[in-house]
């Protein structure tokens, strides 16, 4: 395989994405592109399909691919000539030049698109182009298979705590008298009697010591997922492993941001911590961790912790507030046949989320290879 050696900027050109204040957008089906990946829809678009999008601070050395028209934000650099390259193939190929550029800069505050479009390269010759893409992309494609598996699996979960603990259809709901808006034998509880909770450490590099460990940051944390690309590093003792470490059945609630929005820790990696802006719910043995984290995704997602929050511009959830959001507790047995039916879901997406760190594993090991021919295809 034949692989020029040139500029980055003879090979696709890039440019600064475009501003959009939350008020001129506009509901529509057009993906607003960020530096961490679509972040919403607009109406209109600045930008045609096929789009390749990276950070241009932030999330760096994310590269996103687009098959429809898009809106590239302004902390984004977007593709705006391919020059002839196969633009799945130039995701790729961007994706492994910012890793090299990364690596050569421990801390890369922002890119600048001159001093890409200025960086020398070894870029395989276009009729070798689509094979390597066509390649990588098979993982991708698995990969994001995967990814909505495990996202009809979450929602059958979903369904199943709104049909059993919102809309009062569960099992035995024919027989079971309701008084005041709770079915017998149920009893109403503060979260702060259901479960211990609390914030996790404030990053300050004067006063922390200790060994490196990975935390989670509000970044992190999405709806129901939790993103382990973008982790961060600081020191933390052993001791604090018990009072800021997570451990499985956690579940991780931002407490700014967005606050509410929470994920619930399956023990992806060793040894996770949190970052002060982040609430660690673990629930008491009686209740069950599953049933308490779909009853708070619930009432995230719904809206109802809305009055609780603090801020006039940048929301807070504090934790004097979450102790006293109220939970419904149905009888044991029920709460328990609960967690068993979602148990067995949340084991299947396990599954899927360990095929899909394989995948992702051997497309990161292929993609250098490719690049620089040292596989041949």
């Amino acid at each position: 395989m034949r692989v020029r050696r040139c500029r980055l900027g003879d090979v696709l050109t890039l440019k600064r994405g475009h501003d959009l204040p939350g008020d001129a957008r506009a509901d529509g089906d057009v993906p607003v592109v960020s530096s961490s990946g679509i972040t919403g829809y607009h109406n209109q678009a600045k930008a045609a399909a096929p789009g390749v999008v990276t950070g241009r601070y932030g999330t760096l050395g994310e590269v996103f691919y687009l098959e429809q028209d898009y809106w590239p934000l302004n902390t984004a650099l977007y593709v705006v000539d391919f020059k002839g390259t196969h633009p799945r193939f130039a995701a790729y190929f961007l994706k492994h030049v910012l890793r090299d550029y990364q690596s050569d800069k421990a801390a890369v505050p922002g890119v600048d698109r001159n001093v890409l479009h200025a960086l020398e390269v070894r870029c395989p010759e276009p009729e070798f182009q689509e094979t390597i893409a066509s390649t990588l992309s098979a993982y991708d494609d698995l990969i994001e298979n995967n990814r909505r598996r495990i996202a009809l699996l979450e929602e059958s979960a979903r369904l199943l705590y709104r049909e059993w603990f919102v809309r009062l259809r569960f099992p035995g709901h024919e027989r079971t008298p309701i008084t005041n808006g709770l079915p017998e034998g149920w009893v109403r509880k503060s979260l702060g009697e259901v479960a211990d909770f609390r914030l996790g450490k404030m990053l300050d590099q004067n006063k922390n010591k200790g060994e490196l460990m990975p935390y989670l940051a509000n970044l992190n944390v999405r709806w129901g997922t939790i993103d382990l690309d973008n982790l961060r590093e600081m020191p933390f003792e052993d001791n604090e492993l018990d009072t800021v470490g997570l451990r499985y059945g956690d579940i991780v609630m931002c407490e700014g941001g967005e606050p509410g929005r929470c994920a619930l820790w399956k023990e992806q990696l060793p040894r996770m911590m949190i970052q002060k802006a982040i609430h660690r719910i673990r629930a008491h043995p009686e209740v069950s961790y599953l049933f308490l984290y779909y009853c708070l995704r619930n009432k995230g997602q719904s809206g109802q912790l809305a009055s609780l929050f603090t801020g006039a511009t940048i929301k807070h959830l504090p934790r004097e507030k979450l102790a006293i959001v109220q939970v419904d507790i149905p009888p044991l047995p029920l709460v328990m046949l609960f967690a068993e039916q979602v148990d067995f879901l949340e084991k299947q997406s396990t599954l899927l989320e360990a095929a899909n760190k394989r995948a992702s594993q051997a497309r990161d090991l292929l993609l250098p290879r490719l690049m620089s021919g040292q596989i041949t295809i």
